[in-house]
């Protein structure tokens, strides 16, 4: 019988080789978990403290009963923050668009929202985790995510180009607001958590969203207070970024200090190909390209995953699953079939 233990998750993290390779997935969509389950998950998590604590309970054991030593979750800073939304939705006017917006912007009022509206979720999850779990994952959205938030990226360009000042401020504002939920969370829900996260999608297909300088000037300082608040709980931090970011890799290893990194693309670089060239300073976790999992036969998919470990062996920390995560479009029998190649890998059927 399957007999989870975080540890090997927090092994990867730390680029040493798991007893075990570790299944990872930043994301699993209710929507994927109820048709595999028969469990309607979404409507317990928006009930009552009762409701709350079933949802947890289902969720915790779908991880556990698919092969997975860790719990993912996190919540977002963007669903808290006061006429956010214009992350990737255009029809959402901006909240702040000037140095007026700015100021008047209720930035204090920030870290006790999340904490009011999320406390009772982490509180849960801790109450439901099976033994030999922990959780991975903790304050959603990185820095660049929640100021785009606020600006939207077209309209955080143009305030680059009409008012340096605003901005510089934007991100060190954003910073200094996140870094106290993280402060806080550390503090009454770290020992929830065996490896700690964030996800900030810095770049595209092709490069970085703004310039490998502006993100090195900008959006990584403000990472670093955070991952060093992480380190001194003797927690290990993985980034999650999609995108070309290899402009900025080395500055994220070496001066920010991250431990992991996740998510891959094959139209960008294929997983083996982040594996050797960070595999002696990172761990690195994903490795299936999410359109391979919905269009691959299970044969095909067994070769490509073969092929892939295969790749990375002798590489430092590895965790596995898809380079993205799985959205509710994924069907559930594909994403199945990549539990079952990797367990089956793994010999948990002997």
């Amino acid at each position: 019988m399957f007999e989870p233990n975080y540890q090997n998750i927090v092994d990867a993290a730390r680029n040493k080789e798991a007893a075990r390779l570790p299944l990872y997935e930043h994301n699993v969509s209710s929507e994927v978990i109820k048709e595999i389950t028969g469990q309607d998950l979404p409507s317990l998590f928006e009930g009552d403290d009762r409701d709350i604590h079933e949802f947890f309970r289902g969720y915790c054991n779908f991880f556990k009963d698919n092969g997975y030593d860790v719990v993912t979750f996190e919540e977002c800073i963007g669903q808290i923050m006061p006429g956010a939304g214009a992350l990737g939705d255009c029809r959402v006017t901006p909240v702040i668009q000037d140095e007026d917006d700015f100021k008047a912007y209720p930035w204090d009022e920030i870290p006790e929202l999340y904490f009011k509206k999320f406390s009772r979720y982490f509180s849960a999850l801790r109450d439901e985790m099976p033994e030999g779990m922990k959780a991975i994952g903790g304050v959603g959205n990185g820095i660049f995510e929640c100021v785009q938030d606020l600006t939207s990226y077209q309209g955080l360009c143009y305030i680059s180009a009409d008012d340096e000042d605003l901005y510089h401020a934007l991100f060190k504002k954003v910073g200094e607001t996140n870094l106290k939920i993280w402060q806080r969370f550390m503090k009454e829900f770290g020992d929830v958590y065996c490896v700690l996260r964030f996800g900030d999608d810095m770049g595209y297909k092709c490069s970085t969203l703004l310039s490998p300088t502006d993100t090195k000037e900008l959006i990584l300082p403000e990472y670093k207070p955070i991952v060093d608040l992480v380190h001194s709980y003797n927690k290990p931090f993985l980034l999650h970024s999609c995108g070309k970011i290899f402009d900025v890799m080395d500055d994220l290893i070496e001066k920010v200090g991250i431990d992991a990194k996740h998510s891959n693309e094959d139209q960008i670089a294929a997983f083996p190909v982040w594996v050797e060239k960070y595999g002696d300073k990172i761990g690195n976790f994903g490795g299936i390209d999410v359109d391979v999992i919905c269009n691959y036969s299970k044969p095909e998919l067994k070769e490509y995953f073969l092929d892939v470990i295969e790749k990375c062996k002798n590489h430092g920390g590895i965790a596995v699953g898809t380079g993205n995560s799985i959205p509710a479009y994924v069907p559930a029998d594909k994403y199945l079939n990549m539990i079952e190649i990797v367990r089956e890998y793994r010999g948990d059927y002997r």
